[in-house]
């Protein structure tokens, strides 16, 4: 899938570095909003696939969760590590997004192994998708850092291995996980919706009130672009979107 940092040309802030692009105060402020929020996440992966990995049920299949943590838990580090550079109190500046996403992993957690994995590629991915499409409109230094956050820890191949091999020795199971990945769909533009909407740095920034950011329209074709990467994910991993 062709990101939106390869899609789009830079101009206005997204062709600036940090240095310039921080003088404007709210523009700095949404920044650390979303580096507040992408941090917390990550860190909230780091023990949803930490937790996952008891379900696991071979001691590869635990070994290989304990990677991808592993590597979400790096993550956050360069995230954390960012936030400081930028005289940033890390804590703080996950603290407000804390609750939205523990609200979403409490109602999403998975029942057993194959939830899990399908939660890992569906609902990370999903995330993923609405940060890179963030990540087209911030300046050169904070894009380049979002992205390689973002980079794939190892969830989808391996997801998509383990829930077809499944799907193919017993077809009941893809009825089951197609109304899985479905509520997951909902329940993570829900929680992107509420964390944009209780920022007001980060939602001016997207609906265009810091020069380069998205207007109202582009804000619904970037909705309709993370539905329409769900539903070849959905086909990837053989299920009914």
């Amino acid at each position: 899938m062709e990101t939106p940092d390869t899609a789009t040309e830079h101009t206005g802030i997204a062709a600036q570095d940090w240095a310039a692009a921080s003088a404007d105060p709210q523009y700095r402020a949404a920044v650390v909003d979303l580096l507040g929020a992408l941090a917390y996440g990550e860190l909230a992966a780091f023990e949803r696939l930490a937790e996952d990995a008891k379900l696991a049920p071979t001691l590869g299949d635990k070994a290989e969760l304990a990677k991808m943590a592993s590597a979400e838990f790096h993550h956050f580090e360069q995230l954390r590590d960012r936030l400081t550079a930028v005289d940033a109190e890390p804590t703080a500046s996950m603290e407000p997004f804390a609750q939205a996403l523990d609200d979403f992993h409490r109602q999403t957690a998975p029942s057993d192994w194959l939830e899990g994995l399908v939660k890992a590629y569906v609902g990370d991915s999903i995330a993923s998708d609405f940060y890179r499409e963030v990540a087209a409109r911030l300046d050169s230094d904070t894009r380049a850092l979002v992205l390689a956050v973002l980079d794939d820890t190892g969830h989808g191949n391996f997801a998509v291995e383990k829930v077809r091999a499944a799907i193919e020795a017993d077809p009941r199971v893809g009825g089951r996980l197609a109304l899985w990945a479905r509520r997951l769909m909902g329940e993570a533009l829900s929680q992107a919706q509420r964390v944009v909407a209780e920022r007001d740095a980060l939602s001016t920034m997207l609906v265009g009130g810091v020069a380069g950011g998205f207007d109202l329209a582009a804000v619904g074709e970037m909705f309709s672009r993370i539905t329409k990467a769900h539903t070849k994910r959905m086909a990837a991993l053989g299920l009914a979107a």
